[in-house]
């Protein structure tokens, strides 16, 4: 039986996901703002994934509601502000996400890599790394699991609290693509 996940969000990164998920044999639904439709969705998911702009963050949990509860909630979002510089948050997004989705088992994923990037695990032919971070030990397996099917190096980014990181990481990335001019086909690859 396929997993079934369900993303919040039909932009870039969504779609991406939807992609390298539905290539890999997931049964993916994709929801942008199309009321009723996520919490439909994400009822009969295995596996709820948040690409949704940071600022729609809460209004997406309020329309998923306790369809979340229990579920790997995966949180590509990265806290950023108009200008594209890391919002002061004293913690983390997704450690925030977390206390705002108590029974949810938050996992932080796909926030350093380019959409461009999502469906393939790759950039310019070289397999990138994507971390993952949470609190919990099967949800976070899972995820690296999604990573490594979309073609993803996996890595293990220890606990949510290491989001902490990852949110910086997501930044850097933005700025050597279009301050310093790398451009989004690039990224990350840890060796290990």
């Amino acid at each position: 039986m396929k997993t079934k996940i369900a993303i919040a969000g039909d932009g870039n990164v969504g779609s991406a996901l939807q992609k390298g998920l539905s290539r890999a044999g997931y049964e993916v639904t994709a929801v942008g703002r199309q009321p009723g439709k996520l919490k439909e969705a994400a009822s009969t998911a295995t596996i709820v994934i948040l690409a949704v702009p940071y600022g729609a963050v809460d209004a997406t949990l309020a329309e998923l509601g306790d369809t979340i509860d229990g579920k790997p909630l995966v949180d590509c979002t990265n806290p950023l502000t108009k200008e594209m510089k890391l919002a002061a948050t004293g913690t983390s997004a997704a450690e925030e996400l977390q206390k705002k989705a108590p029974r949810a088992k938050v996992v932080k994923a796909f926030n350093t890599t380019f959409a461009g990037t999502m469906s393939t695990g790759k950039a310019k032919g070289e397999t990138l790394s994507i971390y993952a971070a949470s609190d919990d030990a099967a949800a976070k397996k899972d995820v690296l699991q999604l990573a490594r099917d979309i073609g993803f190096d996996a890595v293990d980014a220890g606990p949510l609290q290491n989001a902490r990181y990852l949110e910086p990481l997501a930044v850097l990335n933005i700025q050597l693509a279009y301050s310093v001019g790398l451009g989004p086909d690039s990224g990350f690859r840890h060796v290990h």
